[in-house]
């Protein structure tokens, strides 16, 4: 969100004193700039309240940083290339898909994948452990792959891949270390 300099210029200056007042929502942007035009309107600020709208600046501004460790990243690019994998599966086996109900299951299974590797690579915290536990459940069907392997090489193929590939983005999810809060 970009701040319009223009606009904060024609504020009287008991609006522009609204943006610089303790507990301010603004965008660090609008603050700094309401401050710098209150400056050139003559008005003096005491060193307190310096330090108070500098500090506060950088506090909005550290709140909306947010640090992605490259295991995020990692783990997102593996459960793209998991995703991939899993339309290479439903290509090679698009005879199943002959009901509605199959092909809506198909899409979801696809956009869980999609969707947990999008916020992997948002550094969200907790999709490791939705990960894990719907790993865990997939376990279950864990001598299906070695079925499917038996009859259908390439099928039993491309689950043992993508079992791999899912066990790496998880254990590299786990990896990442604890941010430590302000």
């Amino acid at each position: 969100m970009s701040t319009n300099k223009n606009t904060l210029e024609k504020m009287s200056t008991q609006e522009l004193e609204q943006y610089v007042k303790p507990g301010s929502r603004f965008v660090p942007e609008a603050i700094q700039c309401a401050y710098e035009i209150l400056q050139s309107r003559g008005k003096t600020f005491s060193p307190e309240e310096e330090t108070r709208i500098n500090s506060m600046v950088l506090k909005i501004q550290k709140k909306k940083e947010i640090t992605i460790h490259p295991n995020h990243t990692k783990a997102a690019n593996i459960m793209y290339l998991s995703g991939v994998l899993s339309i290479a599966s439903m290509i090679w086996t698009y005879e199943d898909f002959k009901t509605g109900l199959s092909i809506c299951i198909a899409v979801a299974i696809l956009a869980f994948i999609f969707g947990m590797g999008y916020l992997a690579g948002k550094g969200t915290e907790w999709v490791k452990l939705v990960l894990l536990i719907t790993f865990l459940i997939g376990l279950i069907g864990l001598p299906s792959i070695y079925l499917n392997f038996l009859s259908n090489p390439v099928l039993g193929l491309l689950n043992i891949m993508q079992t791999i590939l899912q066990v790496w983005a998880i254990i590299l999810l786990f990896k990442v270390p604890k941010q430590e809060t302000l």
